[in-house]
């Protein structure tokens, strides 16, 4: 691909390393904001700047926030004493969209898997037996997408809990085995939600 210009070209390749967005789709990208005002480019680049320096960390959950503590964790209505594990952020937004869940929420950061180096240290698990040994969390449910490294982690997560006396339940398998939350559709994931089962050692 020929460019007329090397900031044309560096542009291409900086929207071209997003996932999921070719080189051609990137082209489109960004001659699309060469056509726009200069103040909606630069209100676009200063959005994404904005997000990268001041997103963080939920203290609580892990989920991504503005705040020391996200919107979802200090909101008085939700029922801390319901925690959701989820695997990651994509997991929790797919849920929240259901409308059907008034709990809280636990992001992992990812499923244990041996084969990619990932062990229980890498995830948030040793923060979510902090908040289940507080006391306060009657019923944890694991909504991890059902692959063998998600029934791994729950697995391991149940042995882990276990000690606190702590109702832990999985979704129902309205979800298939093999397959990601973040692809199901709301109805499927909110009846999952909603008819969760005890789960079996």
């Amino acid at each position: 691909m020929n460019f007329p210009s090397q900031l044309i070209e560096k542009a291409v390749e900086a929207f071209a390393s997003l996932p999921g967005i070719g080189r051609k789709t990137a082209l489109r990208l960004v001659l699309h904001l060469l056509k726009q005002e200069p103040a909606a480019t630069e209100r676009f680049a200063n959005a994404l700047v904005a997000m990268r320096s001041g997103i963080r960390e939920c203290r609580i959950c892990h989920n991504l926030s503005d705040e020391e503590v996200c919107r979802i964790c200090a909101d008085p209505r939700r029922d801390q004493t319901l925690v959701c594990v989820v695997e990651n952020i994509r997991d929790l937004m797919a849920i929240e969209d259901t409308g059907q869940y008034r709990g809280s929420y636990h992001v992992l950061g990812g499923v244990i898997s041996p084969m990619e180096g990932i062990g229980p240290e890498e995830l948030n698990i040793a923060s979510l037996r902090q908040r289940v040994a507080e006391g306060e969390i009657k019923e944890v449910i694991m909504a991890i997408s059902p692959t063998i490294e998600g029934e791994t982690t729950v697995f391991y997560l149940s042995q882990q809990l276990a000690p606190f006396g702590v109702a832990v339940s999985t979704i129902a398998r309205g979800v298939a085995f093999g397959g990601q939350l973040e692809y199901a559709d709301e109805i499927t994931l909110a009846r999952s939600i909603l008819a969760r089962l005890p789960y079996a050692k």
